[in-house]
């Protein structure tokens, strides 16, 4: 402990467990938004570089959990599924990640926090997309582009994820799990990049090891809930979160 309290006081550990054990308890029951809430609470009160280290490991051992919940044939038939956009998804978000410089982020922010906000307040007002023959190839494809296009720039794509998967009435547990899918693989991603940055090492991979243990139990609560709830409730949960997650955005657009 004395390597962590070498990095953080006993009053800053004490807050930073009970946020992991909030985005424990979020994920568990939408499957999303454990890295807003992390970021966003441990950097009020942490250096950025430390917030980062912090979330790294909760992200990636919690989205194991989620994409092979239903076990690895479930996992690897919802990523057959959707495998057009997670595949389009990723070829435009390694493109786009090579014009970073062009847009700045602050105006990507507000370009997908405002319509997901739009999107929930109608959603939530009553309006449903209707669609005759259910999702199309192309329809998938085109959001999943932009999901990527987004995400590549600004570091933030999965709103368009949850938005897309929330329209077309996915089954919950098969949202949960996509979700899973999904945020697993650029958790990957990113804990490679930041072993090789350096800003996950031997001593914040001990913090960010500590923050796992609440996270856990805060999302295997999370998921005793959303096996409690019906369909119905966890799609305005959902949506109610997502935009949360949506007016996060735009705050850090016009007021960070």
């Amino acid at each position: 402990m004395d390597v962590i309290f070498s990095l953080v006081s006993p009053g800053a550990l004490a807050l930073a467990l009970s946020i992991a054990a909030l985005a424990g308890l979020i994920k568990g029951m939408v499957g999303f938004a454990m890295p807003m809430i992390l970021i966003s609470g441990l950097g009020s009160f942490l250096p950025p570089e430390l917030a980062l280290a912090g979330l790294i490991l909760p992200t990636l051992v919690t989205n194991a959990i989620q994409a092979l919940r239903g076990g690895a044939g479930a996992a690897l038939k919802s990523l057959k599924r959707f495998g057009l956009f997670l595949g389009i998804g990723l070829v435009f978000l390694l493109m786009s990640s090579q014009l970073v410089r062009i847009l700045p982020v602050p105006v990507l922010l507000a370009l997908i926090g405002g319509p997901v906000a739009l999107f929930c307040v109608m959603q939530l007002a009553g309006w449903r997309p209707h669609l005759p023959n259910g999702p199309s190839r192309a329809l998938e494809a085109v959001i999943g582009a932009v999901a990527g296009f987004i995400g590549g720039m600004s570091g933030v794509w999965g709103p368009p994820l949850v938005a897309y998967l929330t329209a077309i009435d996915t089954e919950k547990r098969e949202q949960i799990r996509v979700q899973g899918v999904a945020y697993g693989l650029g958790a990957v991603a990113l804990t490679g990049a930041h072993v090789v940055s350096g800003v996950l090492n031997t001593e914040t991979v001990r913090f960010s090891a500590l923050l796992l243990v609440p996270a856990l139990a805060g999302m295997w609560l999370g998921m005793k809930v959303h096996d409690r709830i019906d369909q119905a409730v966890f799609r305005k949960i959902t949506l109610w979160v997502l935009l949360i997650a949506a007016l996060n955005l735009l705050r850090r657009a016009f007021f960070a």
